[in-house]
């Protein structure tokens, strides 16, 4: 009987342990986007006037077009979305943020809309707002057909920019 409640008890213990390790290694692993995540807030803030943050997406397309889209509202409650710039080695590029209006442009239920009247077949897996080729945009990684598709649409419109870009299959 003693064995076999000592034999749980190291279980519980390794079991514990276990746990407490792959939580440190979650932590560890995501520490540098959550640091990032937050200079871009704290960007938006400053350079911006946000005074609430509502959500922070992060769109790469290449090397120069690495950006935190930082959707808030300012101290009037006007809902903004400010595109802070990085370098590749998570820092803010240091040049001035993009702030618009979200009245500006389409937004997210907008132009998930737009997408799917446009691609009816079309399975939505990520919209985000980006940056490509120096225009300010909505990026949409979609699945149709058995393949994935990514492609730009104009913040401010809606309108697509370019072809899809077709993924090769596996």
């Amino acid at each position: 009987m003693r064995t076999k409640r000592k034999w749980v008890t190291l279980g519980i213990a390794v079991l514990i342990l276990l746990a407490a390790a792959l939580y440190a290694f979650y932590a560890y692993v995501l520490n540098d986007q959550r640091k990032e995540q937050r200079l871009a807030e704290n960007a938006a803030r400053s350079s911006a006037g946000l005074t609430k943050v509502v959500r922070s997406d992060k769109s790469v397309w290449d090397a120069d077009s690495i950006y935190w889209v930082v959707t808030g509202d300012d101290k009037n409650g006007k809902r903004k979305l400010v595109w802070v710039k990085f370098t590749e080695q998570g820092k803010p590029s240091g040049e001035p943020v993009h702030t618009e209006d979200a009245s500006s442009g389409l937004s997210r239920g907008e132009m998930g809309s737009k997408i799917a009247s446009a691609l009816p077949r079309a399975d939505i897996r990520r919209l985000l707002p980006g940056v490509y080729y120096g225009e300010f945009v909505w990026q949409a990684f979609y699945k149709m057909e058995g393949r994935y598709y990514y492609q730009f649409y104009r913040f401010a419109d809606g309108e697509p920019i370019g072809e899809p870009y077709a993924l090769p299959n596996r």
